[in-house]
């Protein structure tokens, strides 16, 4: 799992403490944050060997964190690699639910669906699910992939042949990677898949996320 995290200091911990048992591998990506962050993670990784830590000296973006732990993932070799976010607004209980289409080989790339759940409605702020509605479809007409309903969700899980054949180093760097993501998982023929998870917010950090840009 890939954990793409700048100033999470209030909830990398708890992300940490309920990844589930299954994971073999944590790479928290460090996207150049104050020294809090650090310090959770790198006293986590004291009782947990599994938890590796890189640390970007500049901010690069959410995207760019990915691409670097994506990076780190090929070159340990590793069969599924996932993405929770660092703010633990990501249920652990789903991972498995987003992973198993990868590990059957059933896709290339399983991607959270938050939006078509009963309770989505009153629980995303209504002016992020409009937006994230809009768009979704302007990412289904940009990069083919009509079945995929929430193009913003960043749960994800891609196999090792995805990796071996994206270009990591041009993935859009910012807010704007799972869109373009989508695009070029689809000029290379991959397939993906609709997962869907449950949305969690109001977890009291600040999204960083401007609605203008």
């Amino acid at each position: 799992v890939v954990v793409p995290a700048f100033n999470e200091e209030r909830w990398i911990r708890r992300v940490l403490e309920t990844m589930p048992s299954f994971v073999a591998r944590v790479i928290v990506v460090d996207d150049c944050s104050a020294a809090r962050t650090i310090e959770e993670v790198q006293f986590f990784q004291e009782k947990d060997p599994s938890v590796f830590l890189i640390r970007h000296n500049q901010n690069g973006g959410v995207g760019k964190a990915i691409a670097t732990g994506y990076q780190r993932t090929k070159e340990e070799g590793l069969d599924v690699v996932a993405v929770m976010a660092g703010d633990a607004q990501m249920h652990p209980d789903d991972l498995l639910k987003v992973v198993t289409p990868v590990v059957r080989n059933e896709v290339d790339y399983a991607k959270g669906n938050r939006l078509f759940r009963g309770e989505s409605w009153g629980i995303i702020p209504h002016y992020r699910y409009l937006g994230n509605a809009f768009l979704s479809l302007m990412t289904k007409i940009a990069s083919g992939y009509w079945h995929i309903a929430d193009s913003q969700c960043g749960y994800t899980a891609l196999n090792r042949e995805a990796l071996e054949v994206l270009p990591l180093d041009e993935i859009y760097p910012r807010y704007g990677m799972p869109n373009d993501l989508l695009i070029k998982l689809n000029m290379q023929n991959l397939r993906v898949g609709d997962v869907s998870v449950r949305p969690l917010y109001n977890q009291g950090g600040k999204s960083e996320m401007r609605l203008s840009r």
